[in-house]
C-alpha cells in the first residue's frame, strides 16, 4: 500500500490541475498530505484482512463498516459529495457510481490473494458496496489485476495485453499524447487507462509517480492508482517509505504495518493468464 499512499500524498498538491504538467517538481512539501484516497485504501485493506475466507456478503458488510468507520474518523479528507453522504447513512446502499474512487482504494486486493481470479473477485466486492456501475467495477478489477500481475513476475507487456483484453481499455496513447488535453475528471474510464499508461512508461517507482503527476487532472487519485502498480512491479525505495510513514498518523500506520506483514506471508508463486493469440 505504500505505493498507493505515496501516490496520493505526492499528487495531492497538484490536484484540480494546479500543477504545470511537468515531471520536474519537489516530491514532498507542506501540501504532501494523505487524502480520502489513502483513508479508503486503509479501510478496504482492513476489511479484507479481517474477513479472509468469509462469504461475499460478510466481506461486503465488513467493507461498509470499515469504510464508514474510517471515513467518520477522517471526515475532512476530501470525499466526493455522494460518497460523503453515503458515509453518514445508517443503511448505506450502492449508488451506481463509476467514479475513480473504486480504483483508488483497491490496491490491497492486488496483494492479498493467490490467484488473479480471487484478486478480481475481491476487487469487485470492494467496488460494489458503492460503485456498482459496470465502469466502477471494471476500474477496480483492472487496477487490482495490474498489481497482482506486477508482483507475480509478469512483464509490462503481459500486463498491458491482459488489461486490454479483459477490460477493453484503450492504451494506445502515450503520456505525451494524453498530457496536453487531459483535465480534472473523476471517472474510472478517464483515470484508470491514464494511470496504467503512466505505469507502463515509468522507468522506476519514482519515475512512475512523476509521470502520473505530470498528466495533471485528478492527479492524487491517478497517481495513487499508478503508484500501487509501480510498487508491485518495482518496489518502493526505503527513503520514500520512511517519508510516507512520517506523514501518517498512528492509527493508519497500525493498519499499514499489519498489511505489510500479511503481504509478506501471502506472495503467490506466479500467474497464468490465458492468451487468445
Amino acid at each position: 500500500m505504500f505505493g498507493a499512499i505515496l501516490g496520493d500524498m505526492i499528487g495531492a498538491p497538484y490536484e484540480f490541475d494546479r500543477g504545470n504538467k511537468t515531471k520536474d517538481f519537489p516530491l514532498f512539501g507542506p501540501g504532501s498530505v494523505f487524502t480520502d484516497d489513502s483513508v479508503m485504501t486503509i479501510a478496504v485493506a482492513e476489511a479484507l484482512m479481517d474477513k479472509a475466507g468469509s462469504s461475499d456478503e460478510d466481506v461486503k458488510k465488513a467493507l461498509v463498516f470499515s469504510m464508514q468507520k474510517w471515513g467518520r474518523k477522517y471526515p475532512y479528507a476530501g470525499y466526493g459529495g455522494m460518497f460523503r453522504r453515503w458515509l453518514k447513512k445508517k443503511d448505506p446502499q450502492p449508488y451506481g457510481s463509476f467514479g475513480n474512487g473504486s480504483a483508488m482504494r483497491v490496491s490491497a486486493a492486488g496483494w492479498l490473494y493467490d490467484t488473479i481470479e480471487e484478486t478480481r473477485r475481491y476487487a469487485r466486492l470492494s467496488a460494489e458496496v458503492t460503485h456498482n456501475h459496470p465502469e466502477g467495477i471494471r476500474g477496480a478489477e483492472a487496477a487490482a489485476s495490474a498489481i497482482f500481475m506486477g508482483r507475480s513476475g509478469s512483464s509490462k507487456e503481459e500486463i498491458r495485453d491482459y488489461i486490454i483484453r479483459e477490460f477493453g481499455y484503450d492504451l494506445s496513447r502515450s503520456c505525451d499524447e494524453i498530457r496536453p488535453e487531459y483535465h480534472h475528471v473523476e471517472t474510472c474510464q478517464e483515470t484508470v487507462p491514464e494511470a496504467v499508461t503512466a505505469f507502463m512508461e515509468g522507468k522506476d517507482f519514482e519515475d512512475v509517480i512523476r509521470t502520473a503527476v505530470s498528466l495533471g487532472g485528478d492527479c492524487d487519485t491517478l497517481t495513487c492508482i499508478a503508484g500501487g502498480m509501480a510498487e508491485a512491479f518495482y518496489g518502493v525505495p526505503e527513503d520514500m517509505k520512511e517519508e510516507c510513514r512520517r506523514r501518517l498518523p498512528e492509527d493508519i500506520l497500525k493498519v499499514l504495518d499489519r498489511f505489510e506483514t500479511c503481504k509478506r506471508e501471502g506472495q503467490p508463486s506466479g500467474v497464468e493468464v490465458q492468451n487468445d493469440d
